[in-house]
């Protein structure tokens, strides 16, 4: 099985454009017929809001603004995809409105958004789970590639170096592997997308990977890139480069099948789904806050556990009821039915289970005014 990706970054992209160019004031907006679908009875508000964050929520960001704006056409949303750790700071002090991010808010993080939130209590509220694919570009190698986790992590802690290498041909009998260096690029940013990936390989690779999860690379890279987008376009342009990226970047790349007990899978929406269903609240949260573990060690059939979860960020209170009004109504569209299903079709995403959704709709209705 091969997984291709290409329609999704190539909608991404036409959705971009017309989000910017209506979020600039300029005439141009997403044509009626394009729009996402959004629920009968959306809340609509006035008004400017601002967020910023996880670039792997990029491109769902943009279907989402897309289908609010093109309903409630008195509602401007702005979006930077900075990065997990520029969106949590940005939100810390106070710059945006909420942050998106792919590692939830703890420890110092939360004290410090709590004075932000001007003594209320910061929230994570689950909005986008997405698998990670592991992509490639080895020439030599056009049918798909199966890796297992000692091997994946191997490779990126550069202890694999070639790609006939036998822990690779051990896990593709059937496949002539050439002698191609292995290329392997990494965030050079601080990523939620990273963190995700490195508490996978901790879960699941063992001793092979002597690292903790960290959103910084943990030792000196090959190559890095900025962002999704960055990691792509670097493993797009030479032979013998793999890396990891949200799904919905992964374009035209190939994507390996990832070894789970006995099998082989491919990142999917509904496989990545089926680790969210089995996700359990994180321990130590807050009243409200809806941060959750995964279980990336996972050895359940049909599961692909490389999986990042998407969270926005709020306060309980703002000192403002425009901003209220526009943050909430625009949330219970993010989490609704209609609204994880337009992101699932543009990016491959999991749409959330109706129980998280449920539980993210029960927190947005008691952010309040101070």
């Amino acid at each position: 099985m091969r997984p291709r990706f290409g329609r999704s970054r190539a909608l991404g992209g036409a959705a971009l454009t017309s989000v910017l160019l209506a979020g600039c004031g300029g005439d141009a907006a997403v044509p009626p017929e394009d729009a996402p679908p959004v629920p009968d009875e959306l809340a609509c508000s006035e008004g400017t809001i601002s967020g910023a964050g996880s670039s792997a929520q990029e491109l769902a960001m943009q279907v989402w603004i897309a289908g609010y704006q093109q309903e409630c056409d008195d509602a401007t949303i702005n979006y930077d995809p900075i990065g997990s750790g520029g969106g949590r700071s940005q939100f810390i002090d106070g710059a945006v409105t909420f942050a998106g991010t792919d590692a939830a808010l703890h420890g110092e993080e939360t004290e410090e958004a709590r004075d932000r939130c001007a003594g209320a209590t910061p929230v994570n509220l689950p909005a986008f789970a997405v698998p990670i694919a592991v992509v490639y570009h080895v020439d030599g190698i056009d049918t798909g590639l199966n890796l297992s986790p000692e091997t994946i992590a191997g490779m990126f802690n550069q202890d694999i170096t070639a790609w006939d290498d036998p822990a690779i041909a051990a896990d593709n009998p059937d496949l002539d592997l050439p002698d191609t260096a292995i290329q392997p690029v990494s965030r050079s940013d601080e990523s939620g997308t990273t963190e995700n990936f490195t508490e996978y390989l901790h879960a699941a690779a063992g001793e092979a990977w002597p690292h903790d999860a960290s959103g910084q690379w943990p030792i000196e890279p090959v190559e890095a890139g900025q962002g999704n987008s960055g990691v792509a376009s670097a493993v797009e342009g030479g032979d013998g480069m793999i890396g990891y990226v949200e799904v919905s970047h992964a374009g035209e790349l190939d994507a390996a099948n990832v070894g789970v007990g006995d099998a082989f899978v491919a990142p999917s929406p509904e496989a990545a789904g089926r680790v969210v269903a089995e996700a359990t609240p994180r321990e130590g949260n807050e009243e409200h806050d809806l941060a959750l573990d995964l279980d990336y060690g996972t050895t359940a059939a049909d599961t692909y556990p490389v999986v990042l979860i998407a969270y926005e960020v709020a306060c309980l209170a703002y000192d403002d009821a425009e901003e209220v009004d526009l943050l909430t109504g625009f949330l219970s569209y993010v989490v609704s039915e209609e609204g994880q299903r337009a992101a699932s079709a543009e990016t491959g995403s999991a749409i959330l289970p109706e129980s998280v959704r449920a539980d993210v709709r029960a927190v947005v209705d008691v952010i309040t005014v101070d």
